[in-house]
């Protein structure tokens, strides 16, 4: 805050008896203080309700989004085309094709036995999978949708142990991919991931991960999560490949596609 000149001198510096503004003064102040104090509690106001990650609007995306493995056609979740506009390794644009749906189902098979258990606290209501291919076939990438049985409590306290722990970093809680027969995923195995990312949402029950190796089936000896495949100046085969940018790119299209469809604003997608 910064002052003008002491009250008791007029312009021309010399000085005048305090407390003798004119009537116009002192309401013309009075009005600058009223004006400001609910300038400033409005603006008070506003932040406590932008953030306002409880609030009614939430709570009904939360809830919205917890039937939508069922509610949402598998269009709409696995769209059979998507584009990705400067998803692709130094911006360029990218785009999929959707080859195999998985029926859904449990999570009994999906996971390795260690990702399952870390999973556990939230449950498993309905798990979706698809699987693309990029625009060259060279590449396939599965999706994966959790739709858990936690409330909004349940999953923040996830979400906050992944980031805590870097769980999303290891390669030991990779997720599996879907291969499907008679696809240029056939043989996308355990074996063959390369790439993967994977997201707790806190403003819906869901998980959300992606996995990408390649199309030709060959095994990987080196996993790297697309956090670091995707920093400039990784050497990795994966990193190389733009297996970073594939897992990525396709996980955050299906996370704001499912943010969209639910309704729900409290977070922004990666």
């Amino acid at each position: 805050m910064s002052f003008g000149e002491p009250e008791g001198y007029d312009l021309g510096a010399l000085p005048r008896p305090l407390g003798r503004r004119g009537r116009s003064q002192a309401l013309a102040a009075a009005a600058c203080l009223v004006l400001g104090a609910g300038l400033i509690g409005g603006a008070v106001t506003g932040s406590v309700l932008a953030d306002d990650s409880d609030g009614p609007g939430a709570r009904h995306g939360f809830a919205a989004a917890q039937d939508m493995w069922h509610s949402v056609p598998v269009d709409q979740l696995f769209p059979p085309t998507v584009q990705g506009g400067g998803a692709g390794p130094g911006g360029a644009d990218r785009t999929w094709t959707r080859i195999a749906v998985a029926p859904d189902g449990g999570c009994g098979n999906a996971f390795d036995p260690l990702l399952r258990k870390v999973l556990a606290p939230v449950g498993c209501e309905r798990l979706l999978r698809a699987t693309y291919t990029d625009a060259t076939q060279s590449h396939v990438t599965t999706v994966g949708l959790l739709f858990t049985k936690a409330d909004a409590a349940a999953m923040a306290s996830l979400a906050r142990r992944f980031d805590r722990e870097r769980l999303d970093r290891r390669t030991d809680l990779m997720p599996l991919p879907y291969a499907a027969k008679g696809t240029a995923a056939a043989g996308f195995g355990a074996g063959q991931r390369a790439s993967w990312a994977i997201s707790v949402l806190t403003d819906a029950p869901v998980v959300v991960y992606a996995v990408s190796g390649w199309a030709d089936g060959r095994t990987v000896d080196t996993p790297q999560p697309a956090e670091d495949a995707m920093e400039s100046g990784a050497t990795t085969a994966p990193a190389q490949a733009g297996l970073g940018h594939e897992a990525q790119g396709l996980a955050d299209r299906a996370e704001r596609g499912l943010r969209k469809r639910a309704g729900t604003a409290t977070e922004q997608p990666s």
